[in-house]
């Protein structure tokens, strides 16, 4: 039997936004722990939280101050031991988020790594240097951040005098660790053993292609090759995982997976990381980025299992996480493609047709083989929403960019549960979300669309009930096959079979019993911007 991580179905919860148990208007895991049902019922082996731990939220949770303990706001060690329990009753597994990269200023090894001073065996965890001109007034170097500005912020030193300089590749709430440096690579080694004894069965590593930077600091080449970037995808950085993988290998019981998310547009570079002895997944980014083309979302497929079957690790498909563009608006607009560098406020969007798409693009990624992430409230077909004012927005991409960008807030409004208002559930006291929800998601509340045999909740749970039957266990061969031009469509082991009708003009499938179509079929008709799964006749 197939390890269960070949195949799952994961469901991705942002804490803060699932379900809220308190009142405060943030969600919470008591909050998660009172709708694990939804995810069950919907049809998921595991869910995966964003990170649940201290932090000053500076980037929603990604600037982590302590790693053994959980934000007061969302609960305690013992919620999340109860959280872990729980889901396991349910069926499901946990997966929880480390983030290696770096951590937060006001966690205690940064605090004291400026208190001791240039030199300090303390500051060798993290990435100081002097700064360049006379003065050490300008920065390092002329590396930036992934949120906009400079990736480097002068500290001031103990005796009050301006002094070195600290690198944070992402929010200056960020500092950059030194994988160089024994003291990080032990610690967060015996961070997975923490939760891992605690019944994890598994761990997201963020940022995961970042961690290792050129000591010489040298500028970023304008069109890197590969392993030639100073700061992402160095050739050192899989030394580290071979060692965190060991580390999960020892966990006696079930079996543990590491999942790396790993933006890189070189298949073979990304497969390097899936290398027995490594991770065991990684998000595939290169078919979720695409546009609304045949061709362009079939090459992405070739390519990912072509580079993963070269080293026995199953792919793993996603349409959006906390940090992309939701679906159902992306596929609306004109160019439907995503760049996290091009978000834009004011892309005009056509709701109805993203919405059409959405559900086909469902039905596409579920009959891929792999493993799936759902992200909470893509299977509601809820739309980003776009029409935050400043003054609402907690992104730092946002503030960064000096609002050039959005930023992610949009795909991180609380969902909507129940109800014909505001909060829609989400809150038991019908007090403010920390992101307001817009006043026209009544019919988009889970209770609406569970008594509604067409919405996508109930697509969705169709879907990845039939991916249950009929594809768990069949391995990763695909078949394509060639139904019509503008047409994505292929045959998985076992005769199941999907279409995926990009053309503008209906097209006959080919006879079989049809299982589930994401729109109505005219006889054996799919109509454009539709998807159907049947079984060859």
């Amino acid at each position: 039997m197939s390890p269960w991580w070949r195949d799952a179905v994961v469901y991705q919860v942002y804490p803060r936004s699932f379900a809220d148990a308190d009142g405060d208007g943030v969600g919470d895991l008591a909050g998660v722990r009172r709708r694990l049902a939804h995810v069950r019922e919907l049809g998921a082996d595991a869910v995966w939280l964003t990170p649940w731990y201290p932090s000053d939220g500076a980037d929603g949770g990604y600037d982590v101050a302590d790693y053994r303990a959980i934000d007061p706001e969302l609960g305690s060690l013992d919620d999340a031991e109860v959280l872990i329990a729980e889901a396991s009753a349910h069926g499901l597994r946990t997966i929880i988020d480390v983030v290696p990269n770096h951590i937060a200023t006001s966690h205690p090894w940064f605090r004291a790594a400026v208190a001791s001073g240039p030199g300090s065996r303390e500051r060798e965890r993290f990435i100081f240097r002097p700064g360049l001109g006379a003065d050490g007034a300008q920065p390092p170097n002329g590396w930036q951040s992934a949120f906009g500005g400079p990736a480097w912020t002068r500290v001031v030193e103990p005796d009050g005098r301006p002094g070195e300089w600290y690198l944070h590749l992402f929010t200056p709430q960020q500092a950059d660790l030194n994988w160089r440096d024994d003291d990080v690579r032990s610690e967060f080694e015996d961070v997975l053993r923490f939760w891992l004894s605690r019944g994890v069965a598994g761990i997201r590593i963020d940022s995961a292609t970042m961690i290792s930077k050129d000591p010489a600091l040298p500028p970023v080449p304008d069109l890197p090759g590969p392993g030639e970037h100073p700061y992402v995808d160095r050739d050192d950085v899989h030394e580290v995982y071979r060692s965190w993988r060991s580390v999960v290998d020892a966990q006696p019981g079930d079996e543990r997976v590491l999942v790396g998310e790993v933006w890189l547009g070189d298949g073979e570079r990304l497969a390097a990381y899936l290398r027995p002895g490594e991770l065991h997944t990684a998000f595939n980014f290169d078919l979720m980025a695409q546009p609304w083309d045949a061709a362009a979302l079939r090459a992405p497929i070739i390519a990912t299992l072509a580079s993963h079957a070269g080293v026995g690790a199953p792919p793993t498909w996603v349409l959006s996480n906390h940090d992309v563009t939701r679906p159902v608006t992306r596929y609306g607009r004109a160019d439907s493609g995503f760049d996290p560098g091009g978000r834009r406020a004011g892309v005009p969007t056509d709701l109805r047709l993203g919405t059409r798409r959405a559900r086909a693009a469902a039905l596409l990624v579920a009959a891929l083989p792999g493993s799936l992430y759902v992200y909470q409230g893509d299977e509601l077909g809820l739309p980003e929403v776009e029409d935050l004012t400043p003054a609402q927005r907690r992104d730092p991409i946002f503030v960064q960019t000096g609002g050039t960008d959005p930023g992610r807030d949009g795909c991180r409004v609380p969902l909507p549960w129940s109800g014909d208002t505001p909060p829609y559930g989400f809150s038991p006291d019908g007090g403010a979300t920390w992101l307001p929800q817009p006043g026209d998601w009544a019919a988009l509340t889970v209770e609406a669309q569970s008594a509604d045999p067409a919405s996508m909740l109930t697509l969705y749970r169709d879907v990845l009930r039939l991916r249950r039957e009929q594809l768990r266990g069949r391995g990763e061969a695909l078949r394509w096959l060639d139904v019509a031009d503008g047409v994505l469509a292929f045959e998985r082991e076992g005769g199941l079979c999907c279409a995926v009708n990009l053309s503008g003009d209906a097209v006959e499938l080919p006879a079989g019993e049809v299982l589930l179509a994401s729109e109505p079929l005219s006889g054996a008709a799919l109509p454009p911007d539709a998807a159907a799964w049947w079984r060859a006749g």
